[in-house]
């Protein structure tokens, strides 16, 4: 006679709406996104910073450059908030409000990344100013937290409060280093090209 194996959850079920995986669909994402804010951190600590990665035709310095793709990358976040209010209701807007929220989000990042790119290539992780350091620690976790939202939105029956939460923290966190890096060299240098 073999033992059956579901033997202890029949004589004791789970609580309704219970599941085995529920830890695991919120620690996965939550340790990934730890093991990407730290692996940004370790390597923009430990990598010999090339005080310049990338340039465009047409802009005065590389901190043009990185200012204004960060300024549209933020915009195009703006625009996500909104539709998100859009999605989930609370704003009235049109048939396609979706759609604008899931593109906005794929413009913003793909327009952050070069930026991500060139500040961990060009400066590395740097800690010799209070603006600096919040710059590199947010920027680690604002990638980080990007990473558990795009796991989270394959994820089916998640509490209605975790996609706003984890969704407010991406934007909080692009927000903060917008104000750290773009309006800052902005209000340095100038808005200029």
């Amino acid at each position: 006679m073999t033992a059956d194996p579901n033997a202890a959850t029949q004589a004791f079920p789970p609580p309704p709406g219970h599941r085995r995986d529920s830890a695991a669909r919120y620690l996965v994402p939550a340790l990934v996104a730890a093991a990407v804010a730290v692996g940004l951190g370790v390597y923009g600590k430990v990598h010999d910073p090339a005080g310049t990665a990338f340039n465009l035709a047409g802009f005065s310095s590389t901190g043009a450059v990185k200012s204004w793709l960060a300024t549209t990358a933020f915009f195009f976040a703006l625009v996500q908030v909104v539709s998100a209010f859009m999605v989930y209701g609370k704003l009235p807007g049109p048939s396609w409000s979706a759609t604008l929220h899931r593109w906005s989000g794929r413009i913003a990042f793909l327009v952050a990344v070069p930026v991500a790119v060139h500040c961990l290539y060009a400066f590395g992780y740097q800690t010799y100013s209070t603006r600096v350091m919040w710059h590199s620690l947010l920027g680690c976790l604002f990638f980080g937290a990007f990473s558990a939202k795009m796991l989270l939105l394959r994820s089916e029956r998640l509490p209605g409060w975790l996609l706003p939460l984890v969704g407010g923290l991406v934007f909080t966190g692009l927000t903060l280093l917008w104000l750290t890096s773009a309006l800052w060299f902005f209000r340095t240098f100038g808005v200029s090209t």
